[in-house]
Order: structure tokens, then sequence, then C-alpha cells
């Protein structure tokens, strides 16, 4: 009886978030914790979007920067996601971090990064993945994995030396969020749910809990 009323005094007394009033401040905490406890790619998020028929997609990629306006990832804007968002502007984002039982949810507005900060972040990526976006027709039909590397050898020939610009195609999406959810697990299924919303970009965030 005693670990009962020990489980049940946990659920309402540890961890809360009703301290947290600022959604991008908890969000970087969290992936800072989730840092040093998931095994692969902490900052791994589901994007979903849907097609010009209003059909869903999602899929995996990775958070590349966080800021103020919001959540940056890359992509090639000749891909299915990158066709669906320039056609249809807002997106949805899910973080799960398995290891601390922990799910941030995002929905809001998309638009493309600027040239520069692209160009910026590009330079950083290895030498193999820029040369990988010069030779990947993404989402296209690929006729073999042969096809493939025949043109990673010719573009990897083609800058092997100095610098490798950026594909016109190739730069990154903003999602600016509207709506930020944070979901901690917790016993009995009696989870905690917070979620920010705001109107625009320039109003205020409201903080409202969820039922589990």
């Amino acid at each position: 009886m005693s670990d009962v009323n020990e489980n049940l005094e946990n659920i309402f007394t540890k961890g809360y978030l009703d301290e947290a009033d600022a959604p991008y401040k908890l969000f970087a905490e969290w992936l800072k914790e989730a840092e040093k406890s998931e095994v692969n790619d902490p900052n791994a998020m589901s994007v979903a979007t849907v097609d010009k028929d209003g059909m869903p997609n999602v899929r995996m990629v990775l958070l590349k920067g966080i800021d103020d306006e919001g959540f940056v990832f890359y992509t090639n804007f000749e891909s299915a996601k990158g066709h669906e968002l320039l056609e249809h502007p807002k997106a949805a984002l899910c973080f799960h971090w398995k290891s601390l039982r922990r799910q941030v949810r995002v929905r809001g507005n998309v638009v493309r990064v600027s040239e520069e900060e692209a160009d910026a972040y590009y330079k950083t990526r290895p030498r193999g993945s820029r040369i990988g976006a010069w030779a990947s027709k993404q989402s296209r039909p690929l006729e073999s994995r042969f096809a493939l590397e025949k043109e990673v050898a010719r573009y990897a020939a083609k800058y092997a030396i100095g610098d490798i610009p950026r594909p016109e195609q190739w730069s990154g999406f903003r999602i600016e969020p509207v709506e930020i959810e944070f979901w901690h697990d917790r016993s009995f299924r009696l989870h905690d749910r917070f979620v920010f919303r705001r109107a625009s970009l320039n109003d205020a965030w409201e903080k409202e809990r969820l039922y589990p």
C-alpha cells in the first residue's frame, strides 16, 4: 500500500511544468537533456505536411536550428516535402525522446530561410554531404544504386578542388510556431501536458494545461 501511495504522491508533486512560461526556453532545456540521454539523433523530429490532394505525409528529419523565430531544417526543395511545403506552407513537428519519456509537438506556418542562412549552414556540412546534395534528385525514381553512385562520382570529380557551392534547390525551411505542446509521461497514464498558443508571431504566448 505504501508503494501505491508513494507513486500517487510522485504524480502530483514532482516535475510539473507549471513554472514554465517561455516555450523556447523550456524546449532548449529538454533538448539539452535529450542530448545526454538519447543514443541517436536527439534532434530528430517528424515533419508532417499535406500534398496537393490534402493527403498527409510524414517523415523524420533533423532539427538544425532554433531561435525566437522558429525551428529550422534543410532539404531539397524539389523533394516531396519541398514541393508540399512550398505549395502549402504549414507544417507540424513532433519530437519524441523515449529515454526521457517526453514529447514536444509543434504547429505553425512555414517560410524559407534566407540565402545567407542557407549558405552558412551548407558550409558546415561534411564534404560528402555537400556532394550528395548535388547528386541526389530527392524523392524521384532511381533506376539503380549504381546510377546514384555514378552521380556522386561525377560531382566529386567536378568539385575535387576548392569550395562546393550550394545547389539552388537545396535550402532550409523555418516553422514559425503558433502552438507548442509539451508532454511528459506520468504513472497510471496521468501524463503532464501543457500547450502554449498564440494567434500570430507578434502575440504573446498563452499557456494552458490539458487533460492527459
